[in-house]
């Protein structure tokens, strides 16, 4: 048959075709599922432990019911999922770590494609990963984004209003009362977060990618049309298998060139960056942060939504979701990259429609998606910055930041982890203002472990009740992808491998200069070589389990933090017998 399934496992003679059949029957399955039909993994990221991906056993049986009619074999299956509101100490650590599972899982079951059921931020990429390095044809059906929230007769959003409340709350702005009011408001549905954080970015990845059903990404989790179209990717994953469509076909430099200008338009997570390095290095595509920056750069920024604009995912698909903003931006993509549609971008996008739209009788137009001829902004997409601070790069996302201090020079306050800082941010006499440059080291990848995302460090408590509401913050850490602020993260080399992040101190100043991509730490290289004689690295966190292998092999983030031995693609060769 050709067909790893049934020449392997099902479609076998004797003694190991008689356990593969035998034992899959104990099911209820009959003789006819055996015959060489495609046989097509669910890839479940599903645990009540992951909020954002708690509907996913649901969605799971519509991919089932568009497997079935196409004539596959549907086999659900769960791998480690990655909850970012609860996982400690951040879900970042075990992105690779379900790569590994999925991966795995695929290469060693009786599989011909996959469809990867994923939602909270790092599920999504961490299972394309895995799937990459095993290569078999594959669909990506996103789990889609909560309802709007609601709070006093507003929208609010996940993420970016926790963070606005909490810095209301600290300096007086908000009651306790109403803090505990908007807790209730914010999360009101199945899905992960409605604003252009990390999982709506990645879904919007996956899609800019190719991997996703066109206008699937951005579908709310409760809309009908959710579970509509993943029965469509249940159809077409078998389809797929029979044409050979795999992720190497379609995870090419033009479908990343795609996919970075998409996120600049959308004005996506800065946390894209990493995961798109990660995927391109499990299919040997070469991808630098140097590429990401000059593919971001005049791409207009068109997508009004939190954090950096005012609206929810909810308005941005009633508006024409991503296609519509593929459809502006055409002429700067390659719209001839070939999608799991089986068709090229450009011929997906090409009936798409923007659409202004009023969320009230009698109100005026909301433009959530801006035309190509009106932007929001230019050039405003994550930008790479370098110098002597972060010799191989840094980011910072553009339309998040304030103008104000996007060319700044400033005094650094120095923090060697996030539990320091939080203890000194509550202190009324701390050395502080507003031109003050926060500095935060051993948040990276080593060094934490993981690269949480503590980045956007809570403004002081003393400068935040005299209405402060921004400051430049550096550091080796991620952050949200639902937060804002001017924050330079992923600065690297990490301090815990002795970056030059290891060596400011308190007092040194440091100059911002986005438009020339600069990051400098303005001390001597005579000073630095003193302070790297004397600086010695953190004691490990941890000395066994996964925390230590992932500490032993992780890459830096303008490498992906990906595991040094994971990278590169394995392929689906099947395995020795198991009995």
């Amino acid at each position: 048959m050709g067909r790893r399934s049934f020449d392997h496992w099902f479609g076998e003679k004797g003694r190991n075709g008689f356990i593969h059949r035998s034992w899959m029957k104990a099911q209820g399955f009959t003789d006819e599922v055996f015959d060489g039909r495609p046989v097509i993994g669910i890839c479940n990221t599903w645990s009540e432990l992951t909020p954002c991906n708690a509907h996913l056993r649901r969605l799971a049986e519509s991919v089932k019911r568009g497997v079935w009619q196409a004539g596959g074999f549907p086999l659900e299956f769960p791998v480690m999922s990655l909850g970012e509101t609860l996982l400690r100490p951040t879900a970042m650590l075990f992105r690779n770590l379900l790569s590994m599972d999925v991966e795995e899982s695929l290469r060693g079951n009786p599989i011909d494609g996959v469809v990867l059921l994923t939602g909270c931020d790092k599920t999504t990429p961490g299972s394309i990963m895995g799937a990459a390095s095993v290569d078999l044809p594959t669909v990506v059906v996103t789990g889609g984004p909560m309802l709007n929230g609601k709070f006093r007769g507003c929208d609010i959003g996940s993420g970016t209003a926790v963070w606005r409340f909490t810095q209301d709350r600290n300096a007086g702005r908000m009651t306790e009362e109403d803090f505990a009011a908007a807790e209730s408001g914010m999360s009101r549905s199945n899905g992960h977060c409605m604003t252009m954080g990390t999982a709506s970015t990645m879904a919007c990845m996956a899609e800019a990618l190719g991997l996703q059903l066109t206008g699937s990404a951005a579908i709310p989790a409760v809309d009908s049309r959710r579970y509509s179209i993943a029965q469509q990717a249940g159809q077409r994953i078998v389809k797929m298998v029979e044409e050979d469509l795999k992720p190497s076909d379609i995870l090419t430099r033009d479908a990343f060139a795609n996919a970075v200008r998409a996120n600049a338009a959308i004005g996506g997570s800065t946390n894209a960056v990493i995961h798109l390095l990660a995927i391109a290095g499990r299919v040997g595509v070469e991808l630098t942060l140097d590429d990401m920056d000059e593919w971001a750069r005049g791409v207009p920024w068109l997508v009004d939504l939190q954090p950096s604009g005012k609206y929810l995912m909810e308005d941005f698909y009633y508006a024409g979701g991503l296609p519509a903003v593929m459809k502006e931006i055409l002429p700067l993509l390659k719209a001839d990259a070939i999608t799991v549609t089986g068709k090229t971008m450009g011929e997906n996008v090409a009936q798409a429609q923007r659409t202004d739209w009023s969320g009230q009788e009698g109100a005026p137009p909301v433009a959530v998606i801006r035309p190509v001829g009106d932007p929001l902004g230019s050039g405003a997409g994550t930008a790479v910055l370098k110098g002597n601070l972060a010799p191989d790069g840094a980011v910072i996302k553009q339309s998040a930041a304030s103008e104000r201090f996007m060319q700044h020079r400033g005094k650094a306050l120095v923090f060697s982890s996030i539990e320091e800082y939080d203890k000194a941010v509550e202190d009324p006499d701390l050395d502080v203002d507003e031109d003050t440059v926060l500095v935060l080291q051993n948040s990276g990848p080593r060094g934490y472990p993981g690269m949480p995302e503590v980045g956007n460090m809570t403004i002081p408590r003393k400068l935040a009740e005299i209405g402060v509401d921004d400051m430049v913050r550096i550091s080796d850490a991620r952050m949200s992808g639902t937060a804002y602020g001017t924050v330079v993260l992923h600065v690297t080399p990490e301090a815990a491998v002795g970056g030059p992040l290891a060596l400011v101190r308190t007092g040194d100043w440091i100059e911002l200069d986005v438009a020339a991509r600069r990051l400098h730490l303005d001390v001597s290289d005579e000073e630095l070589e003193k302070r790297r004689a004397d600086w010695q690295p953190p004691a490990p966190q941890t000395d066994r389990g996964w925390a230590r292998l992932y500490v032993d092999h992780v890459t830096q983030a303008n490498q992906g933090c990906d595991l040094d031995f994971l990278v590169g693609r394995t392929g689906s060769a099947v395995g020795r017998q198991s009995h």
